[in-house]
């Protein structure tokens, strides 16, 4: 089952969009996918339809039980087995304070619930604090999303750092990281020298899949669907590129 653990290392460069667009692509094969939110601003809970839930991913970790976050878990309004481990604003408070062992807290409330899934898509808070290493503790695959601006090479460099440390510790069975880059207009020349930069110094880890900039993210993020429904030019353009984006994280696809 793939896990794929969604991060950034500061806000604004579209991170909840990229996991909603690899959800979308699950939903687009009629994959049951599952999208657990642990960014408190609880945007990817919106993003399918998902607005004051009863019980969020902030009850699970705080009770601890091993399978417990299946009592959160509900359908999204993207419908095909589409659902959705919410999140709430006061997710990290509700967490008791880092302990030995706490980075393991969403690996155990999953426990048993992951495999009822063929995509597991994390969104993780735009920082690498205690809910990103859960998420990694938790993974099969960790997406770093950045744009090409002036700080993309710094935030890159301490994700795919952070990433490695759990990959040779804690989570052997964590894949090499990947970075996208979201948000690119290539007419910019800064862009293109941010990519270029980004490339040169991290080669194959960063995808060939560039996100452009385009209207119809927010349209269908604002309409609650995914963007492989949102039909127009520049829906079916971004749906085929998260299609490429999920190939490369699952290759081969479902076994």
């Amino acid at each position: 089952m793939p896990t794929v653990a969604v991060l950034s290392m500061k806000g604004g460069v579209g991170k909840t969009t990229v996991a909603l667009g690899l959800a979308s692509a699950g939903w687009n094969r009629h994959w049951r996918t599952l999208v657990v939110d642990l960014d408190p601003q609880a945007n990817a809970s919106m993003g399918v339809g998902l607005v004051d839930p009863a019980l969020t991913v902030g009850d699970a970790l705080a009770d601890g039980r091993p399978g417990i976050a299946g009592e959160a878990i509900v359908p999204s309004t993207w419908g095909r087995g589409t659902d959705v481990l919410p999140s709430e604003a006061a997710v990290e408070h509700r967490v008791a304070e880092a302990a030995p062992g706490s980075e393991q807290r969403l690996r155990t409330v999953l426990g048993g619930v992951g495999h009822r899934y063929d995509l597991v898509v994390i969104d993780c808070p735009p920082s690498l604090g205690e809910m990103s290493r859960n998420a990694l503790h938790a993974a099969s695959r960790a997406l770093v999303v950045t744009e090409p601006g002036y700080f993309a090479l710094r935030g890159a460099q301490q994700a795919i750092e952070a990433i490695d440390l759990v990959r040779s510790s804690t989570n052997r069975a964590l894949g090499s990281p990947s970075i996208v880059l979201n948000r690119v207009r290539g007419t910019v020349a800064e862009h293109r020298n941010r990519v270029a930069e980004l490339r040169g110094t991290f080669a194959h880890q960063v995808s060939d899949v560039e996100i452009p900039e385009r209207n119809a993210i927010a349209q269908a993020e604002g309409a609650g669907m995914p963007i492989h429904a949102w039909d127009s030019p520049a829906g079916r353009e971004l749906a085929g590129l998260f299609d490429s984006l999920l190939d490369q994280l699952v290759p081969g696809g479902l076994r």
